[in-house]
């Protein structure tokens, strides 16, 4: 049960047959002021600033061409947004592949691998910032006007935006060998490399060395969601990916994703998605 102290938790707005992919112009739409955290990743750019934005309990006061990559679980609340920026967020199954199953591991999202204790602000050259503004308004072009083939050039524009954050970050693979890991990330790890299993809290706090009541307050706490909830979240983020990626029976996906029992499987995932697995594969692809 939610506590009135936890941070509410923001969801994907997932709907089958559409790229998994929100865009945002600043300062036109609102943001959210109070405290929150969300299960997607975010690119927070602001061309030009103003205000100030709480990561994780820390102030960050916004500067002309910053660029936040904001992880899963963190936590945000904006105290003015910029003067003029753009907001991108989309799930990590938006850009994972088969080569890369692992969100972290994936050369593309390094730079929000860093932890959810960690926040990362970049730098945007000044010469470079018509092309980064440049960048997010043809993304968000392809994602409005749906013209043919506007799924896959909403990947590419994605791709290319991430390839460009990326390129801002400096020494990603000796950041990410780091061996002082926050908690979260060492929670997300887990969850990511043994959700297909079957994961449970316990499992979870023996692998990060902490009592299960211990670390379902911590993790509650700064993400507003608890372990179990966010071992649910990937199961499912990994159905949805198999059901519209793989001709993969019903039954195959939900003992892929961790759940032996297929009637379990679709309980769960009607009660997210409001509609049964086989549904959302026939909506995400009418014609199969």
């Amino acid at each position: 049960m939610r506590r009135s102290c936890d941070p509410p938790v923001v969801g994907f707005p997932h709907r089958p047959g559409v790229p998994p992919t929100v865009t945002a112009r600043l300062p036109g739409r609102s943001l959210h002021a109070t405290a929150h955290s969300h299960d997607f990743l975010i690119l927070f750019y602001a061309r030009h600033a103003s205000g100030t934005v709480l990561i994780d309990d820390q102030a960050w006061e916004l500067h002309d061409g910053d660029l936040f990559v904001l992880a899963p679980g963190q936590v945000v609340a904006f105290d003015r947004p910029p003067v003029d920026g753009w907001v991108v967020w989309f799930p990590a199954d938006a850009v994972r592949d088969e080569t890369h199953p692992s969100w972290r591991s994936h050369p593309l999202l390094f730079p929000f691998a860093r932890g959810a204790d960690r926040a990362q602000r970049l730098h945007v050259p000044a010469p470079d910032r018509d092309t980064w503004t440049g960048r997010f308004t043809d993304l968000d072009t392809e994602l409005r006007e749906r013209r043919d083939g506007y799924p896959e050039a909403a990947h590419a524009l994605l791709s290319l935006l991430l390839v460009a954050a990326a390129r801002l970050t400096p020494d990603l693979a000796g950041q990410l060998r780091s061996a002082h890991e926050p908690l979260l990330a060492a929670v997300f790890d887990v969850v990511e490399t043994r959700f297909a299993t079957t994961l449970s809290l316990a499992d979870v706090a023996a692998a990060v060395a902490l009592t299960p009541g211990h670390l379902t307050t911590v993790v509650r706490r700064k993400t507003g969601r608890t372990v179990q909830q966010w071992i649910t979240h990937r199961r499912l983020q990994e159905a949805r990916r198999l059901l519209t990626g793989t001709t993969l029976p019903v039954a195959a996906v939900a003992r892929r994703v961790g759940y032996p029992d297929v009637s379990y499987f679709i309980k769960r995932f009607r009660a997210e998605f409001t509609i049964t697995p086989a549904q959302w594969r026939a909506t995400a692809d009418p014609g199969r």
